[in-house]
């Protein structure tokens, strides 16, 4: 089964991680948490946020950026506002890696810097600085999933027998 790689980068904020984990559980998709975070991982407003899904996850932690690519190899690509390629204009591997920095800083500059081509913008107004980093993700992982045509994931709905019959 294809697979993406969320890893989000000393996040800040528990509810961003929490929605995020959610989306991860929903999708099947592997959560790497990237420290110093900003938030104790048992923090009940990160919990609270992810609901249920925890035991869906798949979930590695790791103490910095370095260990972190230690760690782990394949294709990057790092969300940013200073990206110059669209995320829909992107083919993204199976087993790929999606990087998001933390919400008050985004990834750090020397990274950027290093992996110019693999710097990924999500198109937004001119006058906005950054969408919500949990709404970034979902927007990333979807086109990821939609490209691969939604590998194992439910595709269709079910209405109520009854609402059928009245339509």
């Amino acid at each position: 089964m294809a697979r993406i790689n969320i890893v989000m980068v000393e996040p800040e904020i528990p509810q961003n991680t929490g929605n995020v984990a959610r989306t991860c559980a929903a999708t099947g998709a592997r959560l790497h948490l990237v420290g110093p975070m900003g938030f104790k991982i048992d923090d009940k407003k990160l919990k609270r946020a992810g609901l249920d899904y925890w035991r869906y996850l798949d979930i590695t932690y790791y103490e910095n950026l370095d260990d972190f690519f230690i760690k782990n190899q394949g294709e990057f690509f790092f969300f940013t506002t200073k990206g110059r390629k669209t995320h829909s204009d992107v083919s993204y591997p199976d087993n790929c890696y999606l990087l998001f920095g933390k919400e008050t800083k985004g990834l750090p500059e020397e990274l950027l810097i290093k992996y110019p081509n693999e710097c990924i913008r999500i198109p937004m107004a001119y006058d906005i600085r950054s969408l919500n980093l949990s709404n970034s993700v979902a927007i990333a992982v979807y086109e990821v999933l939609r490209q691969w045509d939604y590998p194992a994931l439910q595709n269709e709905g079910q209405l109520h027998n009854y609402l059928w019959e009245e339509i």
